[in-house]
């Protein structure tokens, strides 16, 4: 099988999905790809892409599969960090600044190689940025 997209995208709650599209965007420069609206003025579905990956969010309220499924805001601690690719990191981590993201952890040399910083997004999900590339020898 050939695919120009990746093959794992992880799927978010958040339970206001208009105003996190708005922020993901704007302080961690995703695109939006794909809005559909869903009722009481949430989202059904939404895909944001980054590079050559991406993520898929609903509203906590539309989501179909709720059950299975909490917020950070719900649980009240994220249960995943979500890692994000980044070639130029020094300029991602000044931006990210600027916009007043809540960074947890500072840009770091990393033990592994590169180097990377993480921010608490405003509904609690850990987010990670690096430029080490786990695919490379």
């Amino acid at each position: 099988m050939n695919r120009n997209f990746p093959t794992i995208t992880p799927g978010l709650l958040y339970h206001d999905a208009p105003e996190m599209i708005k922020w993901l965007c704007e302080v961690f420069d995703f695109e939006q790809k794909t809005l559909i609206p869903g009722q009481n003025g949430g989202i059904l579905h939404a895909h944001l892409t980054f590079a050559n990956g991406g993520v898929m969010l609903s509203s906590v309220e539309n989501y179909e599969y709720a059950h299975w499924c909490r917020s950070p805001l719900q649980t009240g601690i994220s249960t995943v960090e979500i890692i994000v690719f980044v070639e130029d990191i020094e300029k991602h981590y000044h931006h990210v600044q600027q916009k007043g993201a809540n960074i947890i952890m500072f840009l770091e040399e990393k033990m592994y190689g590169g180097k990377g910083y993480s921010v608490k997004d405003p509904e609690g999900y850990i987010w990670a940025f690096g430029s080490y590339d786990p695919w490379q020898s």
